[in-house]
């Protein structure tokens, strides 16, 4: 069913870097995705072919950056481009996880802020919105010029965890920098929160310190995001030290970068929950994995943007989270 608005129909186009997200916010949307050819030439040069006319429609994009990031990247510019010459109405990236939000600041001599120049490109390409989950530092929004959302997977989190009815349970900040946003989680929860200090002795040691009380409790570990998966591992050990419990880790973004799976399968988890923001290859997957998927989350975002009405709305509890 066409869903029409002042910029005409929804039309959802999926990148090559989440199809299976793309297809189920297209099945909860009721209205397809539209076809398109993308082309890797033998030079790696990729082309953009879209199937019909766009001219005046309201255009979704649905490209997450993860790895290849830099393929998955240069494609999404490039749909970009593709639409913004095709006359479309609107032109919105729904961009699940975004690349390089981990350099956001310069905290070294000599370095870049690889975040804003991401920024600065997906405006240039032409997206008039941007639509993004959970992003690894607040400030990433004030990198963009146009409108965007940045929407939070954490209540989908917490809803679930909240169905296992932990009775004797503490929500764990894997790092100080995560505390904010576990204090949310845990405040969702109705639980205590504690917090996993790493203080750098040298430039070799690290000591991991857990602030709080968690003998003998279930834990429940979370982050933004797990990408080598060392310091939510080495989190999960120094609570195992401590005598907690059962261990479960919660996150949005499995990254899973390098030998993290391995590093996961390890590490004395009960269970990782984690969102669908980045698609797991099958080699990574791990029996004690439990993937929530955001689809309908952001596919209620799409209808939103696309009828003009308050994404805000949806997330009023959650402002613990931002």
């Amino acid at each position: 069913m066409a869903h029409i608005g002042c910029y005409g129909e929804i039309l959802l186009y999926a990148g090559t870097g989440s199809p299976e997200l793309a297809a189920q916010i297209a099945a909860n949307l009721d209205c397809g995705l539209c076809d398109r050819e993308v082309i890797t030439y033998p030079n790696s040069n990729l082309f953009v072919r879209l199937g019909a006319s766009v001219r005046g429609q309201d255009t979704f994009i649905i490209q997450t950056t993860s790895a290849p990031t830099n393929d998955n990247l240069m494609e999404l510019l490039i749909f970009i481009d593709t639409l913004k010459r095709s006359s479309a109405g609107r032109v919105t990236a729904v961009i699940p996880y975004l690349g390089y939000a981990r350099s956001d600041k310069k905290d070294q001599p000599r370095i870049p802020i690889t975040a804003r120049l991401v920024a600065d490109m997906i405006q240039a390409a032409g997206a008039d919105r941007y639509i993004t989950l959970d992003l690894h530092a607040g400030q990433i929004q004030g990198f963009f010029s146009i409108p965007g959302d940045v929407i939070t997977a954490f209540p989908l989190l917490a809803d679930y965890m909240r169905k296992k009815d932990l009775q004797h349970a503490v929500v764990v900040a894997a790092d100080l920098g995560f505390a904010k946003k576990a204090r949310a989680f845990a405040t969702e929860l109705d639980l205590p929160v504690a917090f996993v200090e790493k203080r750098r002795m040298d430039t070799r040691t690290e000591v991991l310190t857990v602030i709080g009380d968690v003998e003998g409790m279930d834990t429940i570990l979370v982050d933004d995001e797990v990408d080598t998966a060392g310091t939510i591992c080495d989190a999960a050990s120094a609570l195992a030290k401590a005598g907690a419990r059962d261990i479960y880790g919660c996150f949005v973004h499995p990254v899973l970068s390098a030998d993290a799976s391995e590093l996961l399968r390890r590490t004395p988890f009960k269970e990782l929950v984690m969102t669908n923001s980045v698609p797991i290859p099958p080699q990574k997957w791990l029996p004690n994995m439990t993937i929530i998927s955001v689809s309908s989350m952001l596919s209620g975002v799409i209808q939103r943007v696309h009828d003009g009405c308050s994404v805000g709305e949806m997330f009023a509890p959650y402002h613990g989270y931002s």
